[in-house]
């Protein structure tokens, strides 16, 4: 680890130089790329060379301490050799976790899918909860959201609902709520009291970029049809909607929220290319391999991730086996520390994997 920290030190201080050098400034898209690459490296450096510091200060304190015989000014020395023990073990931590490989999918924006899953009505219900809980974390992100696509039931629930959600990190912070989220609470439709369990599928993919994925026209089948509201009435007299089959993988994506087939058909093609984008990294990372089915689930109720148990007001997350007793708080966009959590959870196994 020393010697990479040492290798990306030397490169941080030739990157200062070269980005100084007039006849590269003139450059202008190869000297942002080194302008880039240099703050990269910026806190990485920062670190070890505070670091070495540290552990400079810890020699030089310990060899005051083996120098002096006053019993009194010997132990101020071991408390700050104590002090300084500590902070060397905290910033050898950090510098563990700035060493780790970057997701490059973390800065992307995200496509969420929410559907309902065992349980009908109740679930559809809790699928639109679940809908104004990562709404609300939006907003107190500063993120843009966009609906994709929506399926509603006539009590208001979610059949499936596809959003886009545009900020700095939404990917990194959202990547980890993919899965079953089950749902233990007294439906409103309930005359005995009972609680009831149902679930909800949630799928968390990255926005793809024209760079990322490329689609054949060919491979595509596009079907336009008449956009249709609760019950199946007309709420378009023209054929708006649209129907996207991609014909070697079998997806279909359909969009009919936007008066206009252009743009329905633009949303639809956004959504599939992340599909497609997601597909693709589940097959090119083993680790991870697992088909977008797999990701999400089959929604049955004994499958879940997450808790959400009304009558106790907790969520508890599976995967880490935390519990949060603000359920309200919660399901108000209150994420944050779940997020941190489940980053911190996947940190330590790449951690463990890289360092072991």
């Amino acid at each position: 680890m020393l010697e990479k920290l040492k290798f990306i030190e030397t490169r941080y201080e030739e990157l200062s130089h070269v980005i100084a050098d007039p006849e590269v400034i003139a450059r202008q898209e190869e000297w942002q790329g080194l302008v880039k690459e240099h703050a990269s490296l910026e806190e990485i450096v920062t670190r070890y060379r505070e670091l070495k510091s540290t552990q400079q200060e810890k020699e030089d304190t310990q060899g005051m301490l083996e120098e002096t015989r006053d019993i009194e000014f010997k132990q101020m020395i071991e408390l700050e050799l104590e002090e300084l023990g500590s902070r060397e073990g905290e910033l050898l931590q950090e510098i563990r976790l700035l060493l780790l490989p970057k997701d490059p999918m973390d800065e992307k924006n995200v496509v969420m899918e929410i559907r309902g899953g065992a349980g009908g009505d109740e679930a559809a219900l809790f699928g639109a909860v679940l809908y104004r809980m990562y709404s609300r974390y939006a907003e107190r992100q500063g993120w843009k959201l966009d609906i994709m696509s929506s399926s509603f039931t006539e009590l208001g629930g979610v059949k499936e609902l596809i959003f886009i959600l545009e900020g700095k990190g939404a990917f990194s912070r959202l990547k980890y709520e993919s899965g079953v989220h089950r749902v233990q609470r007294v439906p409103t439709t309930e005359s005995g009291g009972r609680i009831h369990t149902s679930t909800v599928t949630v799928a968390v993919l990255p926005e793809a970029e024209d760079v990322d994925i490329e689609i054949n026209p060919n491979d595509l089948r596009i079907d336009v049809f008449r956009s249709s509201g609760h019950g199946g009435q007309s709420v378009n007299t023209t054929d708006s909607a649209v129907r996207i089959t991609h014909l070697p993988t079998g997806m279909v994506v359909s969009c009919q929220d936007e008066k206009s087939q252009l743009k329905n058909k633009e949303k639809a093609l956004k959504v599939l290319k992340s599909r497609l984008l997601d597909m693709a990294i589940q097959e090119k990372e083993s680790e991870y391999a697992q088909n977008r089915k797999t990701q999400v689930g089959t929604g049955d109720r004994s499958e879940r991730v997450r808790t959400y148990n009304y009558p106790q007001g907790r969520v508890t997350d599976h995967r880490i086996g935390l519990t949060i007793h603000q359920l309200e708080d919660f399901l108000d966009g209150n994420l944050d520390e779940m997020v941190k959590a489940l980053a911190q959870a996947e940190q330590a196994k790449k951690l463990q994997l890289q360092f072991a």
